[in-house]
């Protein structure tokens, strides 16, 4: 079955909007995207059809650290440990669908929720779901409540094992500490050795899944770039309580290496400004446009699901690029094509282009002309499915 989305314009890549366009779906796939007058001859005349006179079709966004095991509140951490519901984690995702992501990557749970929640969904509507299961941490350490400790490198590659049994497709490892643990390790120290991260990187390997290192020291950093893992989480070079190292040869092998940095930055930026000002909220955030000199990937993220950091508000996290100075068509890019080329998927989602997954948001309004119309979904289709 065919179905034809018309709109005001189509941008099948951000940087090269068309007017008047059409998107071409079959069977859960891009046929084509372009001009109206190309597109619709390759339909079928019994074709559903979706008429956006005054908005744009482009593809899905992407949150790639999210944690549906969260339910966003203050007390979230009492709420996880009474027990989250299938349930519960499929409704959050479903609101991130309904916001108009359709990638969604699930950086640690427990008893691994997430991939129960994958095929909750199957054959329904609803986000492309990566998960890792319980990260790896040290005993008490950051995230121990997840499940995921481990004193050895016995016990490192058990972990994996068993994450990866359990349908992993991305290995977490908490490489410093976090805010969210009481008694671990500072956000800025370090948890695993560079030694230590590359057994984790290596026997990930060995199941062919890559390793996201949550680091916010500019120590555990290094020691994860060092280690070649795939996504560095948060990558806030700390070295101590507001005070960063942000350190150049890192960043260049990191660009080097194709190793990507998601900022994890929720709506509550604009809490952090009005809490810190501008110029210390400008030393933390700046490490972003910071990173994109240095030809570092960025990816689009938000830890949705701590408190404050909502799962249907993808929009207030991305405006605190346009605070930084990014363009609305660079930061359209970082929620879309970068985040898919970063998560190793730039040849299934991303863009609009015949041969990829049909993930598709229509908004109305244009977005290169304000995000805000990012928060007016008037369609949503993941993987050919509409929501």
């Amino acid at each position: 079955m065919d179905t034809v989305i018309t709109a005001g314009r189509v941008l099948p890549r951000p940087s090269a909007p068309v007017l008047d366009g059409a998107v071409l779906v079959r069977d859960g796939v891009l046929v084509a995207a372009g001009p109206r007058a190309e597109v619709l001859p390759q339909a079928a005349p019994d074709a559903a059809r979706y008429d956006f006179p005054t908005a744009t079709a482009m593809a899905g966004l992407f949150n790639v650290h999210v944690h549906l095991a969260f339910d966003a509140s203050r007390e979230m951490l009492a709420h996880f440990q009474a027990g989250t519901s299938v349930e519960d984690a499929r409704s959050r995702l479903s609101s991130m669908l309904r916001s108009g992501v359709t990638t969604v990557r699930d950086l640690g749970d427990r008893d691994h929720l997430g991939a129960a929640v994958r095929r909750s969904f199957a054959g329904s509507a609803a986000p492309r779901l990566l998960v890792s299961g319980p990260p790896i941490t040290v005993p008490h350490g950051h995230c121990h409540f997840f499940g995921g400790e481990v004193t050895s490198d016995e016990s490192i590659r058990a972990l994996i094992d068993a994450n990866a049994a359990a349908g992993a497709d991305v290995i977490k490892v908490m490489a410093s500490g976090g805010q969210i643990t009481e008694g671990g390790a500072d956000m800025w120290e370090s948890q695993f050795s560079a030694r230590e991260l590359s057994v984790v990187v290596s026997h990930a390997a060995s199941h062919g899944l890559p390793v996201a290192a949550h680091a916010h020291g500019a120590d555990a950093i290094e020691a994860a770039v060092e280690a070649g893992v795939s996504t560095v989480e948060h990558c806030s070079f700390l070295t101590g309580p507001r005070s960063f190292d942000r350190r150049s040869a890192v960043a260049a092998r990191m660009a080097e290496s194709g190793i990507s940095a998601c900022s994890t930055s929720s709506r509550n930026w604009r809490v952090i400004v009005e809490k810190l000002g501008d110029e210390a909220a400008e030393a933390m955030y700046g490490r972003l446009p910071w990173l994109e000199e240095h030809g570092v990937r960025l990816l689009a993220g938000t830890d949705a699901g701590l408190p404050g950091s909502v799962f249907d508000d993808p929009v207030g996290a991305l405006e605190l690029y346009e605070w930084l100075g990014f363009s609305r068509r660079r930061i359209l890019e970082i929620a879309t094509c970068d985040s898919a080329a970063g998560l190793g998927l730039a040849d299934v989602t991303g863009r609009l282009e015949a041969g990829l997954a049909a993930d598709v948001l229509v908004v109305e309004g244009d977005p290169l002309a304000s995000l805000a119309a990012l928060r007016n979904p008037v369609l949503v289709m993941a993987q050919g499915l509409i929501a």
